[in-house]
């Protein structure tokens, strides 16, 4: 029988991108497994499967210089690029190796196909159940079986994988070649740095000797297991159960500090091992994975940017238009004197503006300017308020300081202490403990949010604007996340007070990036007297969004279509709670919803709402941050899916029983140091 062994290898890793071509020694990876794999006697042929991507193209000439021949096709489409592989050379025996295995074992190979060719089977291997050690992986099968699961595969996990649909569809005879012992927790093979690090140990070891045998590695791990301690907390077919946005994520916690951006797209925060974590598309309030999986944004919307939906057509042609008439030149964009216009025309408090591209350097330049013109240093907050020294300082002289303000767990670590005693948190609505503050700590500004969970009540906010004009107190509204979700400009339009200064942000740009600092003529003014400046505060594309944004918002008056919305959402979780004896506290803008479970394990069961939802297509938590695009019938369908996971829940805590139904870790609850 004419016996092909196919390699499928390419340079696009995930979690370890051109390990075929890492060295070993003073050779590629790639090499070592070919040179070994063509020990093999049973074997008439080798060929490279990898795919079109220009990044194969070196993996290419390399096998190619090696004198091997090689076959390119799709990059998503694994079982395709695999069966036109091997149907170019018409074999009646197909070897499958992946080109992660750089201690393929020629005896083994040999010992596989044997079995497939006494046994009169459709497929064998040695890895189901696995008892050899993980990069052993040999299968064997037949042309026509392979042929047959190209013609009847459909799943994404049988296009990507090859072989899963000839051992699980129950169409084939199959059998399975085992290990004296079970060696199966052993990890030889190459998915990550830690792998590649050991597998680079072995070889030097046995000074890079090609020949070795798999039984010459396993008695180095018996005798000297130290240099395999680097991969062991790895489990095996880790990548096999993992999605791309998954594996993606993993490779960038080893280069990523924290492993994104921003904390609260972590997935860490949602599902830790299972969240989704990267996205290919979005449109509306639906966002599409790297797996092409497509999911309806029942949680934060762009934590809160995209009140108009994802890619709403107007703010993106406009944008578009900017871009193809240039975003930056060493003259200034027109526009950002027509947004401040714009803002200060329904802002009648206010006179000037700035413009920023973050929330956290729209709060910092507010602090800045606010203090010049004050003359003094010491802020009394309420609030979150961004990751900056001035902020983070609340927390030098009590690290709980800012828990109560959105996320717990905040360490200073890094801030000058020099800062420390020249912030101080207060509570919204205690009044007396403002006074306070403000009566014993010199306090030259006032900075809050108009209310993020709970409304203000016995006059809170116009006794906050009293007092601070008695005190020539600078008043600061950060209105960065509160900002057009109830009003047409910030929420305290809703309650008559005004700022002498408010910030404005996310929702503005519809996803791009833009932020606002207003203010009175007598404080903004101050601003000359201080060093603020940036590069990209200057680009085009942010203030153009805005415009567009504001006349879009302004026209639909999407603040009252995202009200009731809101509103709708909170009376089903409501009723939902209710119908099925579970206690939950609702709280914030009727338009940035969430709601709490009464009950010390909360987290269990919020965690528990997002792994039930996440299978049923939403990306779902305790919160939904509204948008335009949440139709009635997405509503509907999301609080239906909703019913049946509280269901389960109410039984959880009427049994006090919450130990079977998370298939992972809990999800955190604020600030955590990722390893």
């Amino acid at each position: 029988m004419k016996v092909i062994a196919i390699v499928q290898a390419r340079m696009g890793s995930k979690r370890l991108p051109n390990k075929m071509l890492s060295k070993i020694g003073n050779k590629p990876l790639i090499e070592i497994l070919l040179d070994r794999l063509s020990k093999a006697k049973k074997i008439n042929k080798i060929i490279l499967a990898t795919s079109v991507s220009k990044n194969n193209d070196t993996l290419v000439e390399v096998v190619k210089k090696l004198g091997y021949k090689f076959f390119r096709g799709s990059e998503e489409n694994v079982l395709e690029r695999f069966y036109l592989a091997a149907k170019k050379y018409n074999p009646e025996v197909v070897v499958r190796i992946t080109g992660d295995c750089p201690l393929v074992d020629c005896h083994l190979v040999d010992k596989t196909i044997n079995n497939y060719l006494n046994n009169q089977v459709d497929y064998v291997s040695n890895t189901n159940p696995p008892t050899y050690p993980d990069g052993l992986d040999v299968e064997v099968f037949s042309f026509k079986a392979l042929e047959l699961a190209y013609q009847k595969a459909e799943t994404a996990s049988d296009l990507e994988h090859v072989t899963p649909f000839i051992h699980n569809s129950k169409l084939f005879k199959t059998n399975n070649i085992e290990n004296s012992e079970d060696l199966s927790m052993l990890r030889w093979t190459v998915d990550e740095q830690a792998d590649l690090d050991v597998i680079r140990e072995i070889y030097k070891y046995f000074n890079y000797n090609v020949d070795i045998s798999w039984k010459d590695v396993a008695y180095l791990n018996f005798k000297n297991p130290e240099i395999f301690v680097g991969n062991s907390n790895i489990n095996r077919n880790e990548g096999l159960r993992m999605s791309k946005g998954q594996k993606l994520y993993k490779r960038a916690k080893e280069i990523i500090p924290g492993g994104n951006m921003l904390l609260s797209k972590r997935p860490e925060m949602f599902l830790p091992e299972v969240w989704p974590s990267y996205f290919s598309k979005s449109k509306g309030c639906n966002v599409w994975d790297l797996d092409n999986k497509k999911y309806i944004d029942m949680s934060l919307m762009g934590v809160g940017t995209n009140i108009l939906g994802y890619g709403h057509d107007e703010v993106d042609q406009t944008v578009l238009e900017t871009v193809s008439k240039g975003n930056m030149s060493t003259l200034n964009c027109p526009e950002e004197v027509y947004l401040a216009e714009r803002l200060i025309e329904m802002h009648d408090w206010a006179d000037m503006a700035r413009f920023a591209r973050s929330g956290g350097e729209a709060n910092a330049m507010a602090i800045r300017i606010a203090r010049a013109a004050c003359g003094k240093n010491n802020v009394a907050v309420c609030g979150y308020h961004g990751w900056h020294d001035w902020y983070m300082a609340a927390n030098l002289s009590d690290t709980k300081n800012l828990s109560g303000l959105l996320l717990p767990g905040l360490e200073p670590a890094g801030v000058n202490t020099l800062l420390k005693d020249t912030v101080f948190p207060f509570n919204y609505n205690d009044f007396d403990g403002l006074k306070e503050l403000v009566e014993n700590k010199d306090i030259g500004i006032i900075k809050m949010e108009v209310y993020r969970n709970i409304e203000p009540i016995d006059d809170f906010l116009n006794k906050v604007r009293k007092l601070a004009d008695e005190r020539n107190i600078v008043l600061i509204f950060d209105e960065c996340t509160s900002g057009f979700r109830e009003t047409f400009g910030g929420l305290h339009k809703k309650y008559g007070v005004n700022p002498d200064m408010a910030m404005f942000g996310k929702a503005m740009g519809n996803g791009y990036g833009i932020t606002a600092t207003i203010g009175k003529k007598e404080v903004m003014d101050a601003a000359q007297k201080s060093f603020i400046s940036s590069t990209f505060w200057t680009e085009r594309i942010g203030p153009s969004a805005a415009l567009k944004s504001l006349d879009v918002m302004e026209k639909i008056k999407s603040w009252k279509t995202i009200t009731q919305i809101g509103l709708k959402i909170r009376d089903g979780w409501a009723r939902i709670a209710k119908n099925n004896n579970v206690r939950i506290s609702i709280s914030g803008l009727p338009a940035l919803s969430s709601f709490t479970f009464e009950d010390k394990n909360h987290q269990t069961y919020k965690t528990y709402v997002t792994q039930e939802m996440l299978k049923k297509g939403y990306l779902a938590s305790n919160s939904v941050y509204v948008c335009i695009e949440h139709t009635d019938e997405i509503i509907n369908a999301y609080l239906n899916n909703l019913e049946p996971i509280f269901e389960i829940i109410g039984k959880c805590i009427e049994e006090n029983n919450v130990s079977s139904i998370l298939e992972g870790p809990v999800c955190h609850s604020g600030f955590s140091r990722l390893n």
